[in-house]
């Protein structure tokens, strides 16, 4: 199994140095915790995809410490500077060109010619720093499963695979970032996440442009089914089956919820932040406790709702 390290400046150089040599390691960001890599190293970001089971055709964001890092490798229009000037660092994640020469793997951007990109909080933005170079970094757990929202999370699912798993503690948004992409001066919602498309619209004063789900693959988490438990999903429940774990919201519970093997609620107070801090614990807690079906409380389309429910529309669609 991989060690367990924390985030004291020891820690943080045995981290840079591990990924400086090609290993992998996975990083607690604000949004999920990410199996890293260096990526301009081939090998170390084949080796996510092999740890993964990812799909080669997926992209994966690039990880940087600064806008001048990021200048290096991506081409900015105005509108995706003033977006990363705005909210970087934090949970927003940018579609832009590949700088020509640009020293980032190909397996990174999949063959397309943008790079998806981001700035994120915490000591994963030390670690980039000390190595000087992005991170290619997607969520540290098998492809499609579950995201991993702290250490033993990681550990449980991809320990044996890892050199190192530094101990952030649980992550403080708990969801994925947003990722946008400005063309010809529209921007472009690929996927919801942690940052509520409401904030990015009201910053632009334009608004975000939603993609149908059968758009081809521009950036991660774009593909139908993804973020699974072993249990199958049922969504916008009004009641409760024999034998059905309950994923609940808000202060009123469907009808028959006594008969669920298991209850959890995102947020009994209704608060959606809080739900997306606990979807993925609570869903991988649920799907431990062996019911078939995990049945899901309606939650609310607003917000960082647009975000949650995108997760559970994904985790229940059908899988190959």
């Amino acid at each position: 199994m991989a060690q367990i390290i924390s985030t004291d400046i020891s820690s943080l150089e045995l981290a840079a140095n591990a990924l400086g040599t090609g290993k992998l390691v996975a990083l607690p960001t604000e949004t999920v915790y990410g199996l890293a890599a260096d990526a301009t190293n081939g090998n170390a970001v084949a080796g996510i995809f092999s740890a993964k089971g990812r799909p080669h055709f997926n992209p994966l964001i690039a990880h940087m410490a600064t806008l001048a890092m990021a200048e290096r490798y991506v081409v900015f229009d105005d509108l995706s500077r003033k977006l990363a000037e705005k909210f970087w660092p934090g949970p927003l994640t940018l579609v832009l060109p590949v700088r020509d020469g640009a020293e980032i793997h190909p397996l990174v951007t999949a063959g397309l010619t943008t790079l998806a990109i981001r700035m994120p909080r915490g000591s994963v933005r030390e670690i980039i720093a000390m190595l000087d170079r992005p991170l290619a970094a997607p969520s540290a757990n098998s492809s499609g499963r579950i995201s991993a929202t702290s250490a033993q999370a990681v550990q449980d699912d991809l320990g044996a695979k890892l050199d190192l798993i530094v101990d952030g503690g649980a992550c403080v948004v708990g969801l994925e970032s947003t990722i946008v992409k400005i063309e010809n001066g529209q921007a472009f919602l690929l996927r919801p996440g942690g940052l509520a498309a409401e904030e990015i619209e009201a910053f632009l004063a334009q608004p975000l442009h939603r993609l149908d789900q059968r758009a081809a693959i521009q950036a991660p988490g774009m593909m139908a089914s993804h973020y699974a438990p072993d249990a199958a999903m049922r969504l916008n429940i009004s009641e409760v089956r024999e034998g059905e774990a309950l994923l609940a919201f808000g202060a009123q519970r469907a009808s028959s919820a006594d008969k669920a093997v298991a209850v959890l609620n995102l947020s009994p107070s209704g608060d959606l932040h809080e739900a997306a801090v606990h979807l993925f614990d609570y869903m991988k807690k649920l799907d431990a406790a062996g019911a078939k079906t995990i049945a899901v409380e309606p939650v609310p389309h607003h917000g960082l709702g647009e975000a949650i429910n995108d997760r559970l529309a994904r985790a229940a669609a059908p899988r190959e």
